[in-house]
Order: C-alpha cells, then structure tokens, then sequence
C-alpha cells in the first residue's frame, strides 16, 4: 500500500477524449441506469406521497447540479468531490471525500446491477432461482468493466449510443403514458404508516439515489475537451432532462399500475407498458430498453469507481496501484477491476442474505455518496465566503450562495432519511478509511524522513484565486500557494 511508485506507468496527462455531447451522454448514461426503471416498486410502499418525495429531491438535485457546475468551472481536474474537499479542507477531508465516493461507485454498480437483473428475467429465469440471478449479475458488471479496459473513447461512443436507445421508451412512458393514468391505481395517499414528514423523508432517500451519477463530468473533467466550459454545461443539462423523465415516467408507472401489484413487481415499467397496450409485446421493449439503460450506467458508474481514487493516488491519497495506468489507451486497470470485484462480492452476498436486495444497496450508496455531495457544497459555500466578492458581482454572489445553502441542506436531509440502520453501517464502512489513511501517511512520512526530500506538491493542485475585484477566477495551471485561511495538514 506504499504511496511511492514503483512500476508500470505512472500518471501523465491523459488525453481529453470526451466532448459536450459524450460528457452530457456521461451525465445523463450514470443517472438513468436501472434506478428509474425499479424505482417504482422501491417507492410503492409510501403510495403517491412518495411522488412529492421524489419533486423535493429534484430540487435538491438541481442545487447540486449547479453547485457542481460551479465548482466545475474554476476546477477543471479530474477528482470532483474528492478535489473540492481537499482544496477547501486539506488532505484528510480529500481522502475521505474519495474513499466514501468509491464506496458509492462501487456499491452504486451492485445496486444497478440487481435492478437491471429484474429486467433480464423477463426473458430468463422467470422463476427467479437465486444462482442463476447471481450468474446474471455476474456477468452484467463484468461487461462494462471489459469495455472500460479498452480504453476512453470506446467508453464516451458507448455511453452515447445506450443513452439514445434508452430514451425512446423513457420519453414514451413520460408521455403517452400519461393519457392511460387510472386515479383508482394510486392507493392510499400515504400508505406508509408513517407521519407525512417522515414518509417524504424515507422516500426522498431511495428517490435520491436516482439522482446519484450527476457530478459524473466533473469526476472525469480531466477527460473532457475544454472542461471549463463544457463540465458545467454536461451536468446541469444532463440533471435537467433525467429530472423530466423521471417525474413523468414515475408518475405514470403509479397510475397504470395498480397500487398492490407496484410493490410486489420487479419489472415495474414492463407492467405498466403491457397495461397500456395489452400482452406482453410492449413489456418486452420496455425491458430491452431497461437491459441497454442498465449496462449503459454501470459503464459510466465503472469509469467513475477507477476515476475517483486515480486522482487520489496521484496525490498520495490513495493507494499506489490506483494511480498506475496501463496500454496504449492509459487505462487505470486496477482500480477497475478491483470495483468489479467488491461490487460482484456484495452483490453476491446480498442475493444470498437479504429478500430486499435492491432498497438495502441503495440506501447504502445513498448515504455514501451524499457525504462528498455535502463537502462539495460545503466547499462551494467556503469559497463564495471567502472569495466570493472579489470575484463574483452581488447579485451572482447572492444566487449562488442560497443554491449552495440548499445543496447543503439537501444534504443533511437524505443522510437523516436513510434511516438508523443504514447510517450506522455507512458510518462503520467510512471509517474503515481511516486506518488506510494512516498507513498512507506513515508511508509518506518514513519516504520523506529517508531522503530528507521536500513533500510531493499533489498533482491536481491548482492556484488561489486572483484577488482582484471582479476577475473571474482562473484555477488551472500551477501549484497553490497556502492561503491563511486553507487548511494545512
């Protein structure tokens, strides 16, 4: 686990493959995976409340698109969160930040991958035995890792061609669907149990984890053509049209689906399309649909499991092997394989111990990954506090600082929603990072005292704003210089 390097290629300036229209596909290809395709069901024990779970986290999606867009903006490295929070709160806070995304990423594709094996067995193993779905799931993350090694290009061509074959039937259901909506489908309209705050809460919490996979182009903005201008572009138009087809789609689905048969399906979309048109004809396109939505996610949420902690092992803050790049094409092979393979062992142990597979991972990528959402935002909100004048007029300084406010309060809202269980084991799997941490800092040190060398400047470093009033801010290029008020560790 040593931070200095030892062999195979080491991280030089990789190649800016992806342009607007692959970084939007990115964006909107990590969103849309299988999440809206199962969502339904997750949320039918909530009843149509649930519906107004689903617009207030839209909201709180929206304010992380524009956080992340700022923040994009005058950061073009590629690391996202685990960038931000490091620049604004100094390398422990960057090392967590990247360890609780990776979980995210990694759990994030087990959670997919069960969804979109939902939709699989329309066609195989309707009976649904156990060792054939794990042979499914298997094989449905090990794809789009394969497809990772070839390279980036390969990766951007992909995500284009399954978020154009995935959106015909979304756009449908959003739509046409609409006109086939039975008001006595809805249920109960909070079928809960629960106070209405506390459902709203609960169900905000699943809903969210269709949001997760917005900060895509800015975990990649290394990877893309003028970053500055075309991250920020990608994540709040990719944002925007997946929170369209989601209200829609979503609301749909609730009404041509009765409300008793939503909780119990595992192909929620299939059952509303062969509702609308009769036989299964129509079910069957929707599940292709899902089956191409599904591998098109897992590829984006693949590159971002190797993405994250490549940029943190370039700094020092993640385990060598991460950083190391392999072939012709600069593949960060390690950290790919190493997230299919805790994402295949969780998978396997959850088909294998749990009857709600699906809520269990997605509660838990959830909460991961809201931690680096809230430092990001934290971190937007440290930078207008302190440079916000000098750079930005009042009125923009104004607007962006209530949308990172909310950002952040979003934040804090969905861990308290995931519920006792699920922060405590979210908690418990973040600080086993500490240990690793530790073991990253003694490496350095032992280095560092061995040949009286000054510390590494960490590569994804960029400069402190210009202090002149009403220069836009200009952070590519060179490293830092300490700023009184930037955490030193």
């Amino acid at each position: 686990m040593s931070t200095t390097p030892t062999s195979g290629k080491r991280a030089a300036p990789v190649a800016a493959a992806l342009g607007l229209p692959a970084a939007s596909a990115l964006v909107i290809g990590s969103i849309i995976g299988t999440g809206v395709f199962a969502l339904p069901s997750a949320l039918a024990p909530y009843g149509p409340i649930a519906l107004v779970a689903f617009g207030v986290v839209t909201l709180g999606a929206l304010a992380l698109a524009l956080t992340f867009g700022s923040l994009a903006g005058r950061t073009t490295a590629s690391g996202g969160p685990y960038v931000y929070a490091r620049e604004a709160f100094g390398e422990f806070a960057g090392f967590l930040n990247a360890w609780s995304y990776w979980i995210t990423a990694w759990a994030g594709n087990a959670a997919i991958v069960v969804a979109w094996v939902g939709y699989v067995e329309v066609f195989v193993n309707t009976g649904h035995k156990t060792w054939i779905s794990v042979l499914l799931a298997l094989t449905g993350l090990w794809i789009p890792a394969a497809i990772n090694l070839t390279g980036v290009r390969n990766i951007g061509a992909f995500q284009v061609v399954t978020t154009v074959l995935k959106f015909v039937p979304l756009v449908f259901m959003a739509t046409v669907g609409l006109f086939f909506v039975d008001p006595h489908n809805f249920g109960s309209f909070n079928a809960s149990g629960q106070s209405a705050l506390g459902a709203i809460s609960a169900a905000g919490a699943i809903a969210l984890f269709s949001y997760l996979g917005l900060e895509a182009a800015s975990v990649v903005a290394g990877r893309v053509r003028e970053p500055g201008r075309n991250v920020p572009r990608a994540t709040v138009y990719g944002t925007l049209v997946c929170a369209v087809i989601y209200i829609l789609g979503t609301l749909a689905v609730f009404g041509t689906v009765s409300h008793g048969g939503l909780g119990s399906s595992t192909a929620p979309f299939t059952d509303a399309a062969n509702n609308i048109f009769g036989g299964t004809w129509a079910g069957d396109v929707v599940a292709v649909a899902a089956i191409v939505s599904g591998i098109g996610a897992l590829n984006g949420w693949t590159m971002l499991c190797a993405e994250m902690p490549y940029a943190a092992a370039r700094d020092g803050l993640f385990p060598t092997a991460f950083a190391r790049l392999r072939g012709k094409n600069d593949v960060p092979a390690f950290g790919i394989v190493a997230s299919t393979v805790l994402a295949s062992l969780i998978t396997v142990f959850s088909y294998t111990r749990f009857d709600d597979v699906f809520t269990k991972i997605v509660l838990l990528s959830v909460l991961t990954a809201v931690i680096p959402y809230l430092f990001s935002a934290a971190a937007q909100l440290y930078w207008l506090l302190v440079h916000g004048r000098e750079s930005l007029s009042p009125k923009r300084l104004a607007r962006d600082t209530t949308v990172a406010a909310l950002a952040l309060a979003f934040s804090y809202w969905s861990i308290q929603g995931s519920g006792y269980q699920t922060v405590y084991y979210g908690l418990f799997v973040v600080l086993l990072g500490v240990p690793v941490y530790v073991w990253l800092k003694r490496d350095q040190s032992l280095a560092a005292a061995g040949t009286d060398a000054p510390r590494r400047a960490p590569e994804t470093t960029l400069p402190s704003p210009r202090r002149s009033r009403g220069l836009r801010t200009n952070r590519v290029g060179g490293a830092r210089k300490p700023h009184p008020l930037n955490h030193q560790d």
